[in-house]
C-alpha cells in the first residue's frame, strides 16, 4: 500500500484547501445559517474540484473531504461526488456518463443518495401505463442529506436497485433539520419515474452496485470525519496555547495534554482506514470490509474527538456561535449517518464470517 498522494492529488487538496480557508469562515458560515453557500460552490466547480475526482479517484476525494471537514464547509460536496458523479461513472451506462456527467463537474446537477435502502420504497413496475419506458418508484425515505440543494437522487429500493430519480418529476421533498447543517429532507416518491443506474428498462440492477456505492460511501464521509476531527484538535491546540491559568498556558497540564493525544490518535485511525479503503477501491481490490472499519472508526472515534475538543475549550466550547461547535455537531451526525459503533462493528463481524 502506498498512500502517497500523486502530483496531481496534492495539487487538488492543496487548491481545496485554499479555496475553503477563503470562502468557509467563521462569518460566512454564520450567514448561511442551516443552508448551503452557492458561492463556495460555484468556487469549487469552477475550479474543476468535482470534475477532477472521476481522476483523482476515491483516494483522491477522501484528501479533498478532508480540507471540508476542516472548516465545515456547507456545500453539497461529498453527497454529488459519491452518489453522482463516481457512482455514473463505474455503473452508469454511456449514455447516462454523457448525459449527467458535464452537468455534475459544473455544478448544474446535484445528486444525492438515499441511502441505505430503505423498506418504505417499493417497486411497483407499470411499463407501458406511462409516457415513459421507466418503471415508476413509491415511498418515503425519511433523511435524505443535502436533499434541498439536490436536483437528482439516487435512491436504492428493498431489493438493492439502484435507480434514479428526478426531483423535478413527482418527487416530494419536506424541509427538515439535522444535527448539523446538511439542507437534508424528506423524500416522498408518489409513482415517481424511475431509471434504473447502469440498465436498460426492466432490468435488474443487482446487489453488486449498491454494495460499491455504500462502501464508497461510507469510506469518502469517513475522510469527511477525518477532517472535521482535524479541525476541531487544532482549534483545541490554538485554545490551550494561548489561554493561561495560573500564568501558565493550558497546553502545559498534563491532563490536557492526555486528552489532546488520545484525540491525535483517534484522528490518524480515522484517516489511515480511510486512505487505505479508498486505495483499495482505486486499485481494485475488494474494500468492503475496509470501508466499515474506515465507518467503525469514523463513527467511534469521531465522537470522542469532538467531544474533546470541545471540552478543551471549556467554557467556550458550550458556546453555539463558537467555530467549535460546529465541529461538534458535524461529528455528531457523521457519527449518526454512518451508524452507531456497535452495528457498525456487527454489520463488519456478521461480513467477516461469512466470507464474503
Amino acid at each position: 500500500m502506498d498512500f502517497t498522494p500523486t502530483e496531481a492529488q496534492a495539487e487538488a487538496r492543496d487548491l481545496a484547501a485554499r479555496i475553503f480557508a477563503d470562502l468557509a469562515t467563521h462569518e460566512r458560515l454564520r450567514a448561511a445559517g442551516t443552508g448551503s453557500d452557492p458561492e463556495l460552490w460555484k468556487a469549487l466547480c469552477g475550479a474543476g474540484l468535482v470534475a477532477a475526482v472521476e481522476e483523482l479517484g476515491l483516494l483522491g476525494l477522501v484528501l479533498l473531504l478532508e480540507e471540508q471537514g476542516r472548516t465545515t464547509a456547507q456545500v453539497p460536496y461529498a453527497a454529488s461526488c459519491v452518489y453522482g458523479l463516481l457512482a455514473i461513472t463505474a455503473h452508469g451506462t454511456d449514455e447516462q456518463r454523457h448525459r449527467l456527467l458535464p452537468g455534475i463537474a459544473a455544478g448544474s446537477t446535484v445528486v444525492t443518495g438515499a441511502f441505505p435502502a430503505q423498506p418504505a420504497v417499493r417497486l411497483p413496475v407499470h411499463p407501458g401505463l406511462r409516457p415513459s419506458a421507466w418503471p415508476v418508484l413509491s415511498g418515503t425515505v425519511p433523511v435524505v442529506p443535502w436533499l434541498r440543494d439536490a436536483t437528482h437522487v439516487l435512491v436504492a429500493d428493498a431489493g438493492r436497485r439502484l435507480w434514479l430519480v428526478d426531483l423535478a418529476v413527482g418527487a416530494g421533498v419536506e424541509e427538515i433539520e439535522l444535527t448539523a447543517p446538511w439542507s437534508a429532507g424528506r423524500l416522498t416518491l408518489d409513482e415517481a419515474p424511475a431509471e434504473p443506474l447502469g440498465a436498460d428498462p426492466g432490468t435488474d440492477t443487482g446487489p453488486g452496485a449498491y454494495a460499491d456505492v455504500l462502501a464508497c460511501a461510507r469510506t469518502a464521509f469517513a475522510g469527511l470525519q477525518a477532517g472535521v476531527c482535524a479541525g476541531s484538535l487544532a482549534r483545541a491546540v490554538a485554545h490551550t496555547n494561548t489561554r493561561e491559568q495560573f500564568g501558565r498556558p493550558l497546553a502545559t497540564r498534563q491532563g490536557v495534554q492526555l486528552r489532546a493525544a488520545d484525540a491525535h490518535m483517534d484522528t490518524e485511525s480515522i484517516r489511515v482506514t480511510a486512505y487505505e479503503a479508498a486505495w483499495r477501491r482505486d486499485a481494485g481490490l475488494p474494500y468492503a470490509t475496509h470501508a466499515l472499519t474506515a465507518a467503525w472508526w469514523a463513527s467511534e472515534a469521531g465522537q470522542r474527538v469532538v467531544h474533546t475538543g470541545q471540552h478543551l475549550h471549556g467554557g467556550a466550547g458550550a458556546d453555539v456561535d463558537h467555530p467549535v461547535h460546529r465541529h461538534f455537531l458535524w461529528g455528531r451526525q457523521l457519527d449518526a449517518y454512518l451508524g452507531s459503533g456497535g452495528e457498525v462493528l456487527q454489520e463488519l463481524g456478521e461480513l467477516i464470517a461469512s466470507g464474503d
